[in-house]
């Protein structure tokens, strides 16, 4: 499936792409006014683009990385679609980094608090979990670090490569989230030639992205796919056409930007069993907690108060 990290870097490849004008072409829409009744600015220049290009994507290397330090609480709702939804599942869980990851500690069910011996357990599990992470002799600590490791540079690798995949449209300015934001919209480049299984999911997706145009960070994106995505030659299973998928970033310490809210309204198939997607995630209460060594003297101290320190949402 498309990952919350491929739809952030779409709105990297929206800015980054047109310091790649060998392969991307950029284009200007007329200004628009902006909802504060400001003059509209001029476009960009090809310069100004490269330039602020270079800063977002280094914005958002420095906030995956930061990531790994913050623990926050989602709340997952999974609804039916359609106008009026209704909700089949809606679950509270908060996030503590461990060093390959994060470990999941249930908060609430359906609205049903977790019971304080379930709580407790969780808290042991993490304990557990740290112990294992900060113990540089332990072969499971290496083998999850490695997986992670692994992951990340993937991740690093997608930011800095995708740039390629879009035809860009800087569509002018707009307040988004009180903040004043460059509008750009982003469509498949037809001679954009993917070497992945992401990067080919790319290839049949469209995308309109806010940035911050003072801090050059993703304010809000807005994805669709526009044409059916194939997994393993659509064998294993196929993503179809019309599927959208949402997201928010808010600044939640200074210079760290990460996503607070992510919505995904999908159909597709695994094999030959259909399936459809509908779901909203909330992020909230980030926190920053440091080091796998620092997440288990919290973990280890919250353990002995037998409550968390964040509490309920």
């Amino acid at each position: 499936m498309i990952t919350i990290g491929a739809i952030a870097s779409l709105g990297l490849a929206c800015v980054a792409a047109p310091g790649r004008s060998q392969t991307l072409a950029v284009h200007y829409q007329a200004q628009t006014q902006t909802s504060q009744g400001e003059a509209p600015r001029q476009a960009p220049s090809p310069d100004e683009i490269r330039a602020r290009a270079k800063r977002l994507v280094a914005n958002q290397h420095n906030n995956d990385l930061a990531e790994a330090q913050y623990e926050w609480i989602e709340r997952h709702v999974d609804q039916t679609g359609g106008a009026n939804p209704r909700i089949l599942d809606d679950k509270t869980i908060r996030l503590v980094p461990n060093g390959a990851g994060a470990t999941k500690l249930t908060l609430s069910d359906n609205g049903k608090p977790t019971d304080p011996a379930e709580s407790r357990r969780q808290l042991e599990n993490l304990v557990q979990v740290l112990q294992m992470m900060v113990n540089t002799n332990d072969s499971r600590m290496k083998a999850a670090t490695a997986k992670y490791q692994k992951r990340m540079r993937d991740r690093a690798e997608l930011v800095d490569s995708i740039s390629d995949a879009f035809v860009i449209t800087w569509q002018g300015q707009e307040y988004r989230g009180g903040r004043d934001c460059d509008v750009i919209e982003a469509n498949p480049n037809p001679n954009f030639h993917p070497h992945s299984i992401l990067q080919n999911a790319l290839a049949h997706v469209s995308a309109k992205v806010w940035v911050d145009h003072t801090g050059d960070q993703i304010v809000h994106a807005e994805a669709r796919v526009l044409s059916d995505i194939p997994f393993g030659g659509g064998l294993i299973g196929k993503l179809y056409r019309g599927g959208t998928i949402v997201l928010d970033q808010e600044e939640v310490a200074p210079g760290v930007w990460l996503v607070t809210h992510e919505q995904y309204d999908f159909s597709g198939r695994k094999f030959l069993f259909p399936f459809e997607e509908h779901q909203v995630i909330d992020f909230s209460h980030f926190r920053f907690v440091g080091s796998p060594k620092d997440a288990l003297a919290m973990a280890q101290a919250e353990l002995t108060e037998a409550k968390p320190s964040n509490g309920d949402p």
